[in-house]
């Protein structure tokens, strides 16, 4: 059964944040801050898994995996990125299974061709409406009790009419939550919320298409809620960045003005108390 939390906050109909995770280290600082819904994002978790970019190169067996491994990790609702289900209707059939017997919460699927690219990078291309209306049609079908998010990335291809168009054909089709990527003002994110009664959500990526709102102003819009999939990994990035550039030339392994997480604490928040009470338990 999937997550229920989710669904929980939805029906609420209050706004929330959901932030990215890129590996398991931010899954567990998601679990010590306290948040209940998490991301799994696609682009992230194949550059800090594989070191690639996002451009349809991790398979569909690589982010099961990595998908299950967040699920088993965090403590919070999951959210999971499958890209466009990897393949044909048949492909998306096994992808929808597979995410929700790995304990994913909300399955996102976009329109984009395969391989896809992420979304606020030139070059990409999507399939016709139809092909992905019957994409939802079988996920819907398929899924249990996993939400289905259906995204669209035509605004840069089709204009905001198209993505109009296209999410009424995957609001028809059954989606649960509908995802415009990468808007590019305030003004087409309301006319986007004001047309559906399904849950909208937004992607606050940063350093990408889509400016950057505060939460409230999101929740003014109208969104039911919103992702944050870069802002760990962004962050995490410049700070090993500065501390390995300070290793490099000043040979400081203990920068002041670089902050560190204390390693005691950290090694609670990782699950280490439990090892040492089982060794204290059963050591000779």
């Amino acid at each position: 059964m999937a997550d229920p939390r989710l669904r929980a906050k939805l029906a609420t109909g209050k706004f929330f944040v959901v932030p990215g995770i890129q590996d398991m280290i931010t899954a567990v600082v998601a679990n010590q801050v306290g948040f209940d819904i998490v991301y799994g994002t696609g682009y992230w978790l194949t550059a800090s898994a594989l070191g690639l970019p996002d451009a349809g190169l991790a398979t569909f067996t690589q982010m099961l995996e990595r998908m299950a491994t967040l699920a088993r990790s965090s403590k919070a609702a999951v959210i999971a990125d499958a890209d466009t289900g990897y393949g044909g209707l048949l492909n998306v059939h096994h992808t929808v299974k597979g995410y929700e017997a790995a304990g994913i919460a909300a399955i996102q699927l976009e329109d984009q061709e395969f391989p896809k690219k992420c979304g606020h990078t030139p070059f990409k291309r999507v399939i016709p409406a139809n092909e992905m209306a019957d994409k939802i049609k079988v996920a819907v079908e398929v899924r249990q009790d996993m939400l289905v998010i259906a995204r669209t990335d035509a605004r840069q291809s089709e204009g905001l009419d198209g993505v109009l168009r296209r999410l009424d054909a995957y609001a028809r089709a059954g989606a649960d939550i509908l995802f415009p990527e990468a808007l590019t003002s305030a003004e087409e994110m309301a006319k986007v919320c004001a047309t559906f009664d399904q849950p909208v959500m937004a992607n606050m990526a940063n350093g990408g298409l889509t400016p950057i709102l505060k939460g409230k102003e999101l929740a003014d819009i109208g969104f039911a809620f919103a992702i944050y999939p870069s802002l760990t990994s962004l962050v995490a990035a410049a700070a090993m960045e500065k501390a390995l550039t300070r290793l490099r030339d000043d040979l400081d392994g203990a920068p002041s003005d670089i902050p560190l997480m204390d390693f005691n604490d950290f090694c609670r928040m990782i699950g280490f108390e439990e090892i040492w009470a089982f060794e204290r338990k059963w050591s000779k």
